[in-house]
């Protein structure tokens, strides 16, 4: 059965806080106790409680106090290289936090920025009615997705020119065949893959993606015209 997780907050009940003070203690000494033997490291534990006159020491004062000498005859820096007191961890918490926000932030605001797009291609909105940040994500993820595009199909067209080398290498003819066909011109027979590369090269929809940045430009120019006003940037999505 799993835990349950515990909130870290201050416990208002007296004897609940103090029952989880000395279960608490108790574990954090086995804890240390387990450090200093499977690592072999110097350790030592004090814990003051407000109920009680003493604190707790482990192993025992006197090892305690070589301890805590060992660390003041280090240098200053080298004391305070790993040390961490209760406003330094706070402000590392906080700054984890606020870094786990801006990410999640960041996340919904592409996935607003795909549903978008995906309702413009559908004709279920108006552009010309949203408002100037959404325009802005919107241009810059489009550009963005055109470049991943145009790098797959040069990976795609680089692999294919590749592999056709590869085929005439394998097949090339003796020389004597060749001389005997280059004697008697014949046109050369296109297979199915030079058809349907000639076909694709024809459309319109293949020379924008090769070629994308003019015709982008011309559409997103308007968006970028007032990227000096603070109100039309979109700080998830940055202009480059």
């Amino acid at each position: 059965m799993a835990r349950k997780k515990v909130k870290l907050e201050w416990i208002a009940n007296d004897s609940a806080r103090r029952a989880t003070f000395k279960k608490r203690r108790k574990g954090l000494v086995k804890k240390v106790e387990e450090l200093s033997t499977l690592c072999d490291v110097k350790a030592c534990l004090i814990v003051y409680a407000p109920s009680e006159s003493q604190p707790e020491v482990w192993p025992s004062p006197q090892e305690a106090n070589r301890v805590l000498a060992k660390l003041r005859r280090l240098p200053e820096m080298e004391q305070s290289k790993k040390m961490m007191n209760q406003e330094g961890f706070m402000r590392q918490r906080i700054a984890k936090l606020q870094e786990q926000i801006r990410k999640q932030e960041r996340e919904n605001r592409e996935l607003e920025t795909i549903l978008l797009m995906q309702q413009g291609l559908m004709g279920k909105i108006n552009l010309q009615n949203t408002e100037s940040r959404s325009l802005t994500s919107l241009a810059w993820f489009i550009e963005l997705k055109l470049k991943e595009i145009k790098r797959r199909l040069e990976n795609i067209c680089k692999e294919i020119m590749l592999t056709k080398e590869e085929v005439k290498k394998e097949d090339l003819p003796p020389m004597s065949e060749i001389a005997k066909e280059s004697s008697t011109p014949q046109a050369k027979e296109k297979t199915a893959f030079d058809e349907a590369m000639e076909d694709l090269q024809k459309q319109d929809w293949y020379c924008e993606i090769m070629n994308p940045q003019e015709e982008i430009m011309a559409n997103v120019a308007p968006f970028y015209e007032h990227a000096s006003s603070p109100q039309w940037l979109d700080v998830y999505f940055p202009k480059n």
